[in-house]
């Protein structure tokens, strides 16, 4: 059940230029490499990557949950090698931030020239992880979300805007 409209599409897209705009600025004559984690950031990543005014690599990396000492590993890893690259680390929604821990981590041991992260949604409230977030979309509160590419139970991706759900999902 989807509750109240947080974000409509102009605000979205006002923000993804905004975006846009200062990744052109600070990666000018850099070649980013925009590396998005699937599934949920897909439309934000493709939004960001037609905002940043500058030519870019684009690519995406997939995680899966294992009950293992780290909890995740890599289903589709980048296509190309990040060593050496200006990585910017596009999120669609960063809670405690642990997910994104270990794939900056993993990463960074790959010896990009930088590497920064990029966000749609924060809730820096519910962080547990010491991230650095450089580009963010929106801070929200602790509500689930739909739409723009997130998605509960498999459905409200196709939304163009964000809205809050009913429930957190089981």
């Amino acid at each position: 059940m989807i509750a109240e409209q947080l974000y409509d599409e102009a605000a979205i897209e006002a923000r993804v230029r905004e975006l846009g705009a200062a990744i052109t600025r600070d990666y000018a004559g850099l070649n980013p490499m925009v590396v998005g984690v699937l599934t949920a950031s897909a439309v934000f990543l493709a939004d960001l990557t037609r905002a940043i005014d500058i030519p870019c690599e684009f690519d995406v990396i997939a995680l899966t949950r294992y009950q293992d000492a780290e909890g995740l590993r890599f289903v589709k890893d980048t296509s190309a090698s990040v060593e050496g690259r200006h990585v910017i680390l596009v999120e669609d929604t960063i809670d405690t931030g642990l997910t994104l821990q270990y794939v900056s981590r993993t990463l960074r041991a790959r010896q990009p020239a930088s590497l920064e992260i990029c966000t749609l949604l924060d809730r820096p409230h519910r962080r547990i992880a010491g991230l650095e977030v450089k580009y963010r979309g929106f801070e929200i509160p602790d509500v689930f979300v739909v739409g723009y590419g997130l998605d509960y139970q498999g459905q409200y991706r196709e939304l163009p805007a964000l809205y809050a759900h009913g429930s957190w999902p089981r």
